[in-house]
Formats: C-alpha cells, structure tokens, sequence
C-alpha cells in the first residue's frame, strides 16, 4: 500500500529532504508532496503567470491565490499530512496547512518540540496524532505496515 504525504510546514531548510531521506532508508512506500520549496518561485509565481503586478500586495495576492490552488490539490490528493513546527521561523502556513487537512478530515500527525505545546495545544488536540520529532512521525506512518 503506497500512501502519498503531505508534508506542510516552513520551506527555509531541508526537514523534507530529512524525512524523504529517513522514510526511504526504512523501505516505507510512501510518495510525498506538498507546497512550493523554492521561495522565490512561491513568491513570484503569481507575477510569473500573470504579469507584472502594480503594488507588492497585488504581487502577494496573485502568488498566494496560485499557492493555495497548489495546496488544495495536492492537500485533497493525499492520504495523511505531516505538519511541522519548529522554533526558528514563523509557522503561520504550516498552521494553515494543517487547520486545512483537519477541516477535510486527512488523518494528521503534528510534529512539535516540547516548547511549542502551549501556543499549539488546540491544534494537537485537533490532529490524529502530536509528536516532537520527525523520528517519530515516520514511526506512526510505519506502525501502518505492521
């Protein structure tokens, strides 16, 4: 049974690239996908298809209007979605992300570190499963194949 994951959560370091890594070395058939990696595509790829915008808001708004279509599709066509919160950056798309996959009822699995609990506890308590590392999150998916 080969599961497609969505992988939500910030693009401003290679936590995908770790988990595509760790899942292939433990044989899990898994496919990912999930949003745009390269920020700059992600931030001009609205003026990229539509034409120069007049004002940053209108550049923004054009990128977030394609972004969103990409995660809707990608986001509808998978069976489970990872979303990570880490420390370092922001985490308002990958609270987005998340937020969206539970409203469409994708089984959920949130990876957080232990000094997240408290701004995140609604959202845990929403998710299938929490957890506080990506270690973790690859155990719960290979508990499927057991």
């Amino acid at each position: 049974m080969n599961l497609t994951v969505y992988l939500a959560g910030q693009i401003h370091d290679d936590w995908r690239g770790e988990v595509k890594k760790k899942a292939k070395e433990k044989s899990l058939p898994l496919t990912f996908v999930g949003p745009q990696t390269n920020h700059d595509r992600s931030d001009n790829v609205g003026e990229d298809i539509l034409g120069e915008q007049p004002e940053n808001v209108y550049k923004d708004d054009a990128a977030s209007s394609i972004n969103n279509f990409r995660t809707e599709v990608l986001l509808g066509k998978s069976d489970v979605v990872i979303a990570l919160f880490g420390e370092q950056y922001k985490q308002w798309n990958t609270a987005m992300d998340a937020s969206a996959a539970l409203a469409q009822n994708k089984p959920t699995i949130l990876v957080r570190p232990s000094s997240l609990i408290h701004p995140l506890k609604e959202l845990s308590n929403k998710a299938n499963v929490t957890v506080e590392t990506v270690d973790q999150a690859l155990e719960v998916l290979s508990y499927l194949y057991e």
